[in-house]
């Protein structure tokens, strides 16, 4: 019998660590991918040592082309299979979308929305076979306009919609899909987005602990949106009751002042 995993993107920090040791702590098997080789191997010595199976890691950056072929390469070499997916990778970079790096902002696309819809594509198959499930990690930010981040925000946008459909097209396959819309979690995607954290994280920040938990226990209870804390559980309901150029005016206003 061939055993199943759970493969974790964007493993080597923050949200992506966490979500690991909950679903090692929770029994699964892992293999982890990102970058960072060293820290996968700390991590998956990290997992071992506290009793649970080694888990596989797969240094590839998800920005490239090639990355699903790589990873799944690398699953078919270790002998195992899907069970359950995560799409955790991804970034975002501060200030004006026609002042930024084109190519920089198009890495956004590739980890963002290219990488996520491959992996889901390509092994969509093995989670109807396993009966497994997909999580998905957007955004708050998904349901926002976003200038002064606008590639990043559109990007969370498009996860939003496509792990919904995803939802309606494999819930009836037997699939739990759920996509993760956290809001700012202090980790170091704010460095690398070259923004400090401001009073919005003070008020609502959730954990990186505790929004991994909230991630896992939604999966498994198959819900279709996980919104960690209070406040951020109330963001899209405002939303539909403010119109749209108020929203967009808001969101541009608080950007300003991060600068």
């Amino acid at each position: 019998m061939t055993e199943c995993v759970t493969l974790i993107t964007g493993a080597s920090a923050g949200i992506g660590t966490e979500l690991a040791r909950v679903f090692a702590a929770n029994g699964h098997r892992l293999a982890l991918t990102a970058r960072r080789a060293d820290r996968l191997e700390a991590l998956a010595s990290e997992i071992a040592a506290r009793g649970g199976p080694r888990p596989i890691v797969i240094p590839c950056d998800v920005a490239e082309t090639n990355a699903g072929e790589r990873i799944a390469a690398a699953l078919s070499a270790e002998g195992v299979e899907l069970e359950y997916l995560v799409n955790n990778a991804g970034f975002g970079v501060f200030g004006e979308a026609i002042a930024r790096d084109r190519a920089e902002q198009l890495g956004i696309v590739d980890v963002n929305i290219r990488a996520l819809t491959d992996l889901s594509l390509r092994f969509a198959d093995s989670l109807i076979k396993n009966r497994g499930g997909l999580l998905n990690v957007g955004s708050v930010a998904g349901f926002l306009p976003g200038p002064g981040m606008a590639v990043y925000y559109a990007s969370k946008a498009y996860v939003i919609s496509f792990t919904e459909a995803l939802r309606a097209e494999l819930g009836p396959r037997g699939v739990r899909v759920t996509v993760l819309c956290p809001g700012p979690v202090r980790t170091e995607f704010q460095a690398r987005a070259g923004f400090a954290p401001s009073f919005d994280a003070a008020v609502l920040d959730v954990s990186a602990v505790d929004v991994a938990l909230a991630a896992y226990r939604g999966l498994m209870a198959n819900k279709r949106a996980v919104l960690p804390g209070l406040g951020i559980k109330v963001v899209p309901f405002v939303l539909r009751l403010l119109p749209r150029a108020f929203i967009l005016a808001a969101v541009s206003k608080f950007q300003m002042r991060r600068r």
